[in-house]
């Protein structure tokens, strides 16, 4: 890790997880150096060793803001990331055992292959949820935006679903021959349009308030102490 900091250009340094500044892409850079620069920006940016461009946030990029939020920094697919589940089944019982299909191992991955919609697939009926049906219970709270209440209501149909692009559902092997699964998803497009809906709540209000931002960076954000700031943050978890 090492630290980059240009008084001159920036409000806070950034923190490095990786060999050297030329590992880092230009444009990734541009957008970290904006981030640094934004007001609110809580002691450092921190870049992590993956860390890319994205649209507005670096991919990989870690910002803390002072009672502030950005919606398009938490991103559209909202608490995207890993799971790892240890199992207790040893690797060779799944590789030896033959069923009347074939090896138990290839049972498995077609089943998970044709029971688990991927992409922009879904279930056919709902599944159950219990933090969708306590949102139901208390859809007062989210009443305000009567556009995404009808998400809620579809999310019951991607619940247990995997999303597309890099994310992945793996059965692996640990050091002691013991499988274990690794799940990577995230909030399916419940978490896109409540990104979405949000940034541009966040531009209109930027604009009406004269903010200090610059509308280029891609970088609306909302005070946690507002209405506004608020509502995000009950739908950022209920995305979660």
């Amino acid at each position: 890790m090492f630290e980059y900091y240009d008084k001159d250009k920036m409000l806070v340094p950034i923190k490095i997880w990786t060999e050297s500044i030329d590992d880092i892409e230009e444009s990734c850079l541009e957008q970290a150096i904006n981030l640094a620069n934004l007001p609110f920006a809580h002691d450092h940016i921190a870049l992590m060793p993956d860390t890319h461009t994205g649209k507005g946030m670096p991919i990989g990029g870690v910002i803390a803001c002072k009672n502030t939020v950005i919606p398009n920094a938490v991103g559209v697919d909202i608490g995207c990331g890993m799971a790892f589940v240890q199992t207790d089944i040893p690797v060779n019982i799944l590789r030896d055992t033959v069923t009347g299909s074939g090896e138990l191992i290839k049972v498995i991955v077609g089943n998970i292959l044709r029971t688990i919609p991927v992409g922009f697939s879904h279930y056919g009926k709902p599944q159950a949820s219990a933090v969708l049906d306590k949102a139901q219970s208390e859809i007062e709270r989210y009443n305000a935006d009567s556009e995404l209440l009808k998400f809620i209501e579809q999310g019951y149909y991607s619940v247990g679903s995997l999303g597309g692009g890099n994310h992945f559902i793996e059965i692996q092997e640990d050091e002691n021959g013991m499988a274990c699964i690794m799940l990577h998803s995230g909030s399916r497009m419940f978490g896109n349009m409540i990104g979405q809906y949000f940034n541009k709540i966040a531009h209109e209000m930027n604009d009406k308030y004269f903010s200090t931002v610059p509308s280029e960076y891609n970088l609306p954000f909302l005070p946690v102490d507002t209405d506004e700031g608020q509502r995000y943050l009950n739908w950022m978890k209920l995305a979660m």
